[in-house]
C-alpha cells in the first residue's frame, strides 16, 4: 500500500500575523512549521502502513524554499519519501491553484508507482478554508471522504472506510481506492519524532520539482491563476470594551452577574 500525504508549511499560529501590500500573508518571520492538522494525516498514514505490515508513506508539499521543513518533519515522524514542489510562480496561489499543483504532483507520483490513498489534514491553520482536499479529489476524479475521525483500509476489497462524527450523527462512509481523505485532529495523537527518527530523516533525500516538471504553465497558478483576491485589508482595531476585574474575593460573583446582565448565559 502506497499512501501520499499532502502537507503544508505554515507560520506559527501563536505569532502576530499580517497581510502585506500585495494582500498576501507575510511569511518571512522564520517561524514556520508543519501545519499541526497535517500531523494527524501523517500519523494516520503511518498507522495504516504499520497495520498492513507493508507499504510506504510519501509526504508532499508545495511552497517556497523553507517549505521543505514541512516534509522533513514528515520524514522524522517516519515517512519513507518526500517531494517538494517549489517555483517562484506559485507564490500567491489560492486553494484551487494549490490543489492544481498537488494534483499534477500526485499524477506524476502515480506514474512512477500507483498511489492507493491520498491523505490530508482537515484544514491549513493559516487559511482555514478546508477547500484543498475536495478540490484535489475533483481534479484527480477520485472519491472525497472528508473530516474523518477514523480511517480503515481493506486492501483485499480495495476500499477505504472512514468514520465521521457530526453534531447529531455518526457516519460511516466507504469508497473504492484510490481516494482522497482528510482527517480531523480527533483522528489520532501524532507521534513525536525520536532521536533515531530525526537522524534517519537526515539521510533521506527530498525530491524537488518545478512547475515545468509537472507540465503546468505559470499563468495557471499564483496571482494570475487565482480565482480569489484580497480586495482590502486593515489591522484589527484595538478592543475598547474590556472590563477588567480585580479579584477581591468576589470576582466569580461579579463575572456571573456580568454574563447574566449581557445575556451571555
Amino acid at each position: 500500500m502506497r499512501i501520499l500525504v499532502a502537507v503544508k508549511h505554515v507560520p506559527d499560529i501563536q505569532s502576530e500575523r499580517s497581510l502585506g501590500p500585495d494582500g498576501r500573508m507575510v511569511r518571512d518571520g522564520g517561524d514556520g512549521t508543519l501545519n499541526e492538522l497535517d500531523e494527524n494525516a501523517v500519523e494516520a498514514a503511518l498507522t495504516l502502513v504499520e497495520e498492513a505490515e507493508d507499504g510506504e508513506v510519501v509526504v508532499l508539499t508545495v511552497g517556497p524554499d523553507d517549505a521543505v521543513d514541512a516534509v522533513r518533519r514528515g520524514l522524522q515522524m517516519g515517512a519513507d519519501e518526500a517531494v517538494h514542489v517549489v517555483d517562484d510562480a506559485i507564490a500567491g496561489s489560492d486553494a484551487v491553484s494549490t490543489a492544481r499543483v498537488l494534483a499534477a504532483a500526485v499524477r506524476r507520483l502515480s506514474e512512477q508507482q500507483p498511489v492507493d490513498l491520498v491523505l490530508t489534514g482537515m484544514a491549513a491553520l493559516d487559511g482555514l478554508t478546508s477547500l484543498v482536499p475536495t478540490v484535489l479529489a475533483d481534479l484527480l476524479e477520485l472519491p472525497a471522504l472528508t473530516l474523518a475521525t477514523e480511517v480503515m483500509v481493506d486492501e483485499t476489497a480495495g476500499t477505504v472506510t472512514v468514520r465521521r462524527e457530526l453534531d447529531h450523527a455518526v457516519e460511516l462512509l466507504r469508497a473504492p481506492l484510490p481516494a482522497v481523505v482528510s482527517v480531523t485532529d480527533s483522528a489520532n495523537e501524532p507521534r513525536y519524532p525520536g532521536f533515531k527518527g530525526i537522524m534517519a530523516a537526515r539521510k533521506k533525500a527530498v525530491t524537488t520539482w518545478t512547475l515545468a516538471d509537472l507540465g503546468i504553465e505559470p499563468d495557471q497558478v499564483g496571482a494570475a491563476g487565482a480565482r480569489t483576491a484580497v480586495v482590502a485589508a486593515a489591522e484589527r482595531p484595538a478592543r475598547e470594551d474590556r472590563v477588567l476585574v480585580t479579584d477581591g474575593g468576589d470576582a466569580g460573583v461579579r463575572l456571573a452577574a456580568y454574563l447574566v446582565e449581557n445575556k451571555l448565559v
